[in-house]
């Protein structure tokens, strides 16, 4: 048996046409005759025994599938060769869809159907109500906290196209790059996060480094091992939050902003290409001075790489790391896009990058890298949310209803030209890390905290740079720092005409220069220089500490090249202004 599609041009459907004989192609246009030569049958042609279940056939217009968006905004892809869920022909359902009356767009149903998209996550240990929490008996490893919260965060740094993303994706499952214009150009321009536990089969003959297992932040605690005949079950062994940072040279201030947060670093260096390229210096060098000593290296893109090519490749790396804070770091050859050694790296970050030590106890200071509005276009006035600032605490920790201030806040000036700067004050109402729900959060990973802030406030990253804590618990607010500073001998990243590097030249008056404190980027003019001290006034405030280790920046061939670093001795407060 047989069966030809044929297209009623009137109607415009299709139609199933059964035949006894066998034919050799299927004719699809019933007006305008072909000249092609016949396709030889396919199996679909080839006569089968007739069943009590008739075999239904649809029209194939394409063999591949077709993405769809979901309602999560998740692709799914649908095979319009296969039947329905209902079992109905398409001709049959498009005929009940006919008869069915579409109700205007712009009225609301009086009884609303509302589908069902809550999406069942796994139970997760409950937390310690926030009045009965005594946090001297926290740890970064208490099982409430480990099992809900990153506790250790690590940046993703090197030069452009090398893979940075692609490993945060293997490892965690969560693709970073996520806007528009990052996807049209195929590189990071914003910072990415992504969360993903880290686990170890507690099986003895579960073979390493395949007892490590990684999952995204919303996973079980204990799940059993998936290895084929293991009945052992994994251990939760780390929770981490990874930073993922541009490496194109023009946004290397982005990458210092990120350098702020992380503990460790994994330092991406694609085998393909020759060590080290610019950005790989310049970022090994920016860890340096954030004072960064864990450092994984991973030798990326081997697959595109003969053994030889591969080893001689890995001597450059060892060489090039040779006498830097990097020295002693392991090397772990991957392929981030086929997932190769992925489980590599998963050991090595449990065994040579550990929790550092946190302090509960202090008051909470947390660095702000990311804002944001989370409302939809059209949204209803009662369903407006407060603005979120994302980053990480460095200390202390925050609860549900805490009363917080942000700093520097609105800067603005007075009729004189002098700055004015006037805190931001709102309530925490809800603290998130990534999909889990916090009662309360403690220093390590990325955190976002729901707030009563007008959402403009935080809309596009407004609030970066910024530090939030308890009202009134907060640093000073400096308009003008005096700094020990330290200079690189030579510029990375830049050379001269005769190919040699770039020296840095010395700091003079007057010059403008672009200062890293924290995750704040601003600019600062060098009002006196003395030695290897000078005075520099900040274009915007910041909110610090004396004693903290910033970054300086020169401007060269239109890019911010790091030209050295500097530690605050003395400042210039401003009163916050309590309108």
């Amino acid at each position: 048996m047989s069966h030809i599609i044929r297209i009623d041009p009137q109607r415009g459907k299709f139609q199933v046409v059964t035949h006894r004989k066998q034919i050799s192609r299927i004719n699809l246009d019933v007006t305008k005759p072909t000249n092609k030569r016949p396709h030889p049958p396919s199996p679909s042609d080839v006569p089968r025994p007739v069943t009590s279940q008739p075999r239904r056939i649809y029209p194939a217009i394409h063999s591949h599938p077709v993405a769809t968006m979901s309602a999560n905004g998740d692709n799914k892809y649908d095979d319009i060769e296969s039947e329905s869920d209902s079992g109905e022909s398409v001709e049959e359902q498009t005929e009940l869809n006919e008869e069915k009356t579409l109700k205007p767009a712009l009225k609301k149903s009086s009884n609303p159907v509302t589908a069902d998209t809550t999406v069942q996550r796994p139970a997760l240990p409950p937390q310690t109500d926030p009045k009965d929490l005594d946090v001297k008996t926290l740890s970064p490893l208490t099982p409430e906290i480990i099992a809900r919260q990153a506790t250790i965060n690590i940046g993703t740094i090197g030069h452009v196209a090398h893979g940075k993303s692609t490993v945060v994706k293997a490892i965690s499952g969560v693709q970073t790059v996520r806007f528009k214009n990052e996807l049209i150009r195929n590189i990071t321009i914003k910072l990415g996060y992504a969360n993903a536990k880290i686990y170890q089969c507690d099986n003895q003959e579960c073979p390493r480094p395949g007892c490590f297992r990684s999952y995204k932040s919303e996973k079980e605690v204990d799940p059993p091992c998936e290895r084929e005949g293991c009945s052992g079950t994994y251990r939760l062994l780390r929770h981490v939050s990874f930073v993922d940072c541009p490496g194109h040279d023009i946004l290397m201030s982005t990458m210092l902003s990120g350098a702020a947060v992380m503990d460790a670093a994994l330092l991406l260096i694609a085998g393909n290409e020759t060590c080290p390229q610019p950005q790989t210096s310049e970022h090994l060098a920016a860890i340096e001075i954030m004072k960064l000593d864990k450092i994984i290296i991973l030798q990326n893109k081997v697959d595109l790489m003969r053994e030889e090519a591969a080893q001689q490749h890995y001597q450059s790396i060892l060489k090039f790391i040779r006498g830097t804070v990097a020295g002693k770091s392991p090397v772990i050859p991957i392929s981030a896009q086929l997932k190769f050694n992925i489980d590599a790296v998963n050991e090595a970050i449990v065994n040579t990058i550990p929790v550092p030590p946190r302090d509960f106890t202090q008051d909470p200071h947390m660095i702000v890298i990311r804002s944001f509005d989370v409302n939809k276009p059209g949204a209803e006035i009662d369903d407006l949310k407060g603005g979120v600032a994302g980053g990480s605490i460095l200390h202390g920790v925050l609860k549900l209803g805490d009363e917080i201030e942000i700093r520097p806040g609105i800067v603005t000036r007075d009729d004189k030209g002098a700055l004015k700067c006037t805190p931001i004050f709102s309530r925490i109402v809800s603290l998130n890390s990534e999909f889990n729900d916090l009662k309360y959060a403690v220093p390590g990973g990325l955190i976002g905290v729901g707030t009563r802030i007008d959402p403009t406030l935080c809309r596009a990253d407004r609030l970066v740079g910024f530090v939030l804590g308890l009202k009134g618990r907060l640093p000073e607010i400096y308009s003008e720092i005096e700094v020990n500073f330290y200079l690189l001998r030579r510029l990375l990243g830049v050379r001269t005409a005769d190919g040699k590097q770039a020296k840095v030249a010395k700091l003079t008056k007057n010059e403008v220069i672009m200062v890293n404190i924290g995750s704040t980027s601003t600019g600062a003019k060098v009002a006196a220089i003395k030695n290897d001290a000078a005075k520099l006034v900040l274009t915007s405030p910041a909110c610090t500490n004396i004693g903290e280790k910033v970054a300086l920046s020169r401007r060269i061939e239109k890019h911010w090249r790091l030209i050295g670093w500097a530690t605050i001795a003395a400042g210039v407060t401003l009163e916050p202004s309590s309108s």
